[in-house]
């Protein structure tokens, strides 16, 4: 990775980020008992992966991951995630979407994603492993409905968010308090914007999964954004594949992950590209977050992360 020379202004505001980030990894360590990092490969799990490090090192991260698999995923995020796990040497726990259709427990929606049925296996798996907080990588300036979340954000016994129905948090005092099959989701990103975590990458040297650089893909139009030809996402009626150079500023499934136009090969071009834009990364690439105006919330009141 090319090396970035940052204001300090920028690495004071860095700083400040990573020490909250840190504080909360060992709050939560300190006051729950069966905490789990949610892990998807993405930018902002691999940061706070690396907060991880940073709060506990020169041990290991006391906690596992967890991924929520729905079995749509880039191969090259797969990869990545495996390659990882492996290096920080953690136990990496998955919730699959597959195993749940095959026994079942969810069933196949009818637009082919399968977004909104991570929710149930998510669920699941926190009641199977009494997992009592989980590490989200959400962020306030990502989309209206986070914004609105707490740091701490309750979870009751059906793993719903009420939004309000919220602690508050002055002074950098955070209620854990729960009951039994209660739990808490913890967003020590919450504060951080999509320059950040780049800037923050930049100067941790941290790798990525290479889709979130420019490269040439086979994409195709639909409703103004470019998404991926692949299998799980079946081309309609007169729609015409092209190849263009293209990245991802967010990783979710590729059935509903679009890309955007780019020629920001380096971790340098993609901080210059970030810093000029007006459209937040969901906003550009998210095309299940168009469903309603009130998407994402609906998801998060139902448990989604």
């Amino acid at each position: 990775m090319d090396s970035v020379t940052l204001p300090m202004t920028r690495l004071l505001h860095l700083d400040a980020l990573e020490a909250e980030g840190v504080f909360l990894m060992r709050e939560v360590a300190a006051e729950f008992e069966r905490p789990v990092l949610l892990f998807s490969a993405g930018k902002d799990s691999v940061v706070m992966l690396r907060l991880a490090q940073k709060a506990f090192a020169p041990a290991r991260i006391p906690f596992p991951v967890l991924h929520v698999d729905t079995g749509h995923n880039f191969p090259e995020v797969i990869a990545f995630r495996d390659k990882r796990v492996a290096e920080l040497g953690v136990t990496l726990e998955v919730a699959s979407v597959p195993d749940a259709l095959a026994s079942g427990r969810v069933r196949e929606p009818a637009d082919g994603s399968r977004n909104r049925i991570q929710t149930p296996v998510l669920l699941a798996a926190v009641e199977k492993h009494r997992f009592d907080a989980l590490f989200g990588g959400a962020r306030r300036d990502e989309e209206k409905a986070r914004a609105k979340e707490r740091i701490f954000s309750f979870r009751d016994e059906f793993g719903q968010w009420d939004p309000r129905n919220q602690r508050p948090e002055v002074w950098a005092l955070y209620n854990a308090r729960i009951h039994p099959g209660q739990s808490i989701r913890v967003f020590p990103l919450s504060n951080w914007t999509e320059l950040d975590i780049w800037q923050y990458i930049a100067r941790e040297r941290l790798e990525l999964p290479d889709i979130y650089y420019a490269h040439e893909r086979e994409v195709v139009d639909r409703d103004g954004l470019l998404f991926a030809v692949n299998e799980f996402l079946p081309l309609r009626p007169g729609e015409r594949p092209f190849t263009t150079k293209v990245r991802y500023r967010t990783v979710g499934d590729a059935s509903c992950t679009a890309a955007v136009r780019s020629e920001a090969d380096t971790v340098e071009r993609v901080i210059e590209e970030i810093s000029a834009t007006r459209v937040t990364e969901r906003g550009a690439t998210r095309g299940d977050d168009r469903v309603s105006e009130t998407a994402m919330e609906d998801r998060k009141r139902e448990g989604y992360f």
